[in-house]
């Protein structure tokens, strides 16, 4: 079994706005193959989030996960002001 950083090109975070984080998993054609067909649910767990809505980007080979922020951008109990860190949980997923 091996994890979704090893299969994909590129795992990005993002800031979306004060209110929503975005990841995009870029792949290549083979990769995109195995990461498209990962039910949504289990990027909600993994991300424990709900909310989470999900783009699938064939002809870019690109999965598009946008999720609400746990806290407001900039407010006292925000850690990762720009969304940043949220690629890293995904980077060891486990993926058939």
């Amino acid at each position: 079994m091996s994890e979704l950083g090893q299969i994909v090109e590129r795992i990005r975070s993002k800031n979306a706005g004060p209110f929503w984080i975005t990841i995009d998993i870029f792949c290549n054609a083979d990769g995109y193959e195995r990461v498209v067909v990962i039910p949504t649910e289990v990027f909600a767990e993994r991300l424990r989030a709900s909310g989470l809505k999900r783009f699938d980007l064939p002809e870019l080979n690109v999965v598009k996960i946008s999720l609400p922020r746990p806290q407001i951008q900039g407010s006292a109990r925000d850690r990762d002001m720009h969304g940043a860190a949220l690629a890293n949980v995904l980077t060891g997923m486990p993926v058939l």
